[in-house]
């Protein structure tokens, strides 16, 4: 089978968050439980000069991906990735008991989104936003008769190699690595 002209993408399948470390290198791969929403606009702000009453040029100060991240339950690995912190473990079976600690002084990390797609047509579609940061709200609600869903905003910008995104359209699925 032929990869498709167009991908008919349906379904969120997986999510993943990479974060990465004070050198820029990616870490290990952690899994968004029951991802439910990835959401991607590139943006751009921009400038004008004007002047003899007209526009006369407009520049741009450089694109930026805005997102919006939403998976089901709550995973500590996945929240340290978002926003910091420190996660420690005490206790054994059957009382084992993992706390992530968030300081004052903790700041948010940059990580690698990456969200795989079913297509309707045959393979799938990833979305990578690369060097996210969250820089709106992170958290969820807890309420009587409702799951937790854990979310997050934020923007990407270019990494090293100044990779902002990538659509990736496969001809056969392909597990996110």
């Amino acid at each position: 089978m032929a990869l498709a002209a167009y991908s008919i993408p349906f379904g969120l399948r997986d999510v993943k968050i990479t974060p990465y470390d004070a050198a820029g290198t990616l870490g290990t791969a952690v899994d968004l439980p029951a991802g439910r929403t990835l959401s991607f606009a590139e943006a751009e702000d921009s400038e004008e000069l004007r002047g003899d009453d007209r526009v006369v040029a407009n520049h741009g100060n450089g694109p930026v991906v805005n997102w919006d991240l939403e998976g089901g339950g709550v995973s500590l690995e996945a929240m340290k990735v978002l926003t910091g912190g420190t996660i420690t473990s005490s206790g054994t079976t059957p009382n084992v008991k993992k706390t992530l600690a968030k300081l004052a002084t903790d700041v948010r990390p940059y990580f690698k989104i990456e969200g795989q797609v079913i297509g309707d047509n045959g393979g799938d579609l990833h979305c990578v936003i690369y060097k996210a940061k969250a820089v709106g709200d992170v958290g969820g609600d807890f309420t009587e008769g409702g799951f937790y869903l854990t979310g997050a905003s934020g923007t990407g910008i270019g990494d090293a190699t100044d990779k902002l995104w990538d659509y990736v359209h496969n001809e056969t699925a392909a597990a996110i690595v």
